[in-house]
This record gives structure tokens, sequence and C-alpha cells, in this order.
């Protein structure tokens, strides 16, 4: 594979059970800060905020500033992963 290392760096934006809640609760619910993604998940504000950043490295999450917050919402590849994650889970 001649992209292995690009990949690589998306696997790992997902590849954690606390990622995968986080890009399920954006699929549900667009635009939520960091505050309202570990309030939420019941996790701790720096914890949702290393994973968020994580993800946004892979391009798995898109951000937006809204004069009082940043605002984050999937991206087409995050879209594609939750089917990839799909499928896994019907095999």
């Amino acid at each position: 594979m001649k992209n292995s290392r690009a990949v690589e760096k998306i696997i790992k934006g997902f590849a954690n059970h606390r990622r995968l809640e986080i890009l399920h609760l954006l699929y549900r619910e667009p635009e939520l800060s960091v505050e309202e993604i570990a309030g939420k998940l019941r996790i701790g504000y720096m914890n949702a905020s290393d994973h968020i950043r994580k993800m946004a490295i892979a391009g798995l999450v898109a951000k937006r500033s809204d004069s009082k917050t940043v605002r984050h919402k999937l991206t087409s590849r995050a879209n594609h992963v939750l089917t990839f994650c799909k499928m896994l889970e019907h095999d």
C-alpha cells in the first residue's frame, strides 16, 4: 500500500472506544463543544479534549469557532469510518 502511513494516522484517530463514542455522539448531535461532549459522555474535559485533538489530526473532526467556544462536527471521512465500523458490528 503506497499510502500506508496516512491510513495508519486515520485508524489511530478512531482506534479507541472513547473516540468511537465521540464519533457516534457527534453523528447524533453535531456542533458540540468539548465541554458538552465531556458532559454527555461523563468524562473529564482534558480527556475529551485530547481525544478530539487526535481525531482532528486524523481528519475526522472539523472545528468551527463560535464567538464563545469551538464547535465540533464530523467530516465526510468520519462518516465513512462510522459506516466501516457498522459493517464490522454485523459480521
